[in-house]
């Protein structure tokens, strides 16, 4: 006879491939995305072909630009005989923390050609003025 203890270990085991497969999914889903630096800023380009620019949400909070996004399908089957289509569709978001010396405030976006392209200028250094300091006696 096998002890309850002995069996509730066995159902995590089984059950593991189904629990990360909405992870795997929105993995797969996600758009492909690179990330740069250069002396002005930083640059974040991801692909999102047929994503219309109405159907992408951009925020920056705490640091953190996220785009949110949705490739709808519209396709007209009247009579077609479909063989088959790897074309996919779906909601994605993508997040990326951004450095410390990052400006968000200046965050700017443009999509051209299937890429949208998240500029970030770096915030200037703030000057720092010599402060003097009043010793007191003790």
């Amino acid at each position: 006879m096998v002890e309850k203890n002995q069996m509730s270990g066995l159902w995590p085991s089984l059950y593991e491939p189904f629990r990360q497969m909405g992870t795997r999914l929105a993995d797969w889903v996600a758009p492909a995305s690179e990330a740069s630096s250069g002396e002005d800023g930083y640059r974040i380009s991801m692909e999102v072909p047929g994503v219309a620019e109405d159907d992408i949400e951009l925020t920056v909070e705490n640091n953190i630009v996220t785009v949110r996004g949705e490739k709808k399908t519209e396709r007209e089957e009247k009579g077609d005989k479909w063989f088959f289509s790897e074309r996919q569709y779906g909601a994605f978001t993508r997040s990326f923390r951004l450095p410390p010396d990052a400006d968000e405030t200046g965050v700017k976006a443009d999509l051209k050609n299937g890429v949208l392209t998240v500029t970030v200028p770096r915030a200037a250094p703030a000057e720092r003025e010599a402060k003097r300091v009043q010793i007191s006696r003790g």
